[in-house]
């Protein structure tokens, strides 16, 4: 019968049974690598940054710190 153990794998490569309280059974397995969350916090949390980030406010707060523009050329040479 085929069984999903949820494992973690450490920095040494040793897997590790995550929820069971007994050794893994000996045998033959098949591994699938999950790609780890990228920062789950900051994720969850960009939806709700964002209804500020889009606020003319928040634009002029930081108008200071955009690059100036270059005078108009002049061309009467």
């Amino acid at each position: 019968m085929l069984q999903t153990i949820e494992v973690e794998i450490d920095a040494q490569g040793r897997v590790h049974a995550v929820g069971l309280n007994k050794p893994l059974p000996a045998g033959r397995a098949l591994l699938t690598l999950l790609t780890p969350p990228a920062n789950e916090e900051a994720l969850l949390s960009e939806a709700a940054l964002a209804e500020d980030w889009l606020k003319p406010e928040e634009d002029e707060a930081w108008a200071t710190l955009q690059p100036a523009s270059p005078p108009p050329p002049d061309y009467a040479l």
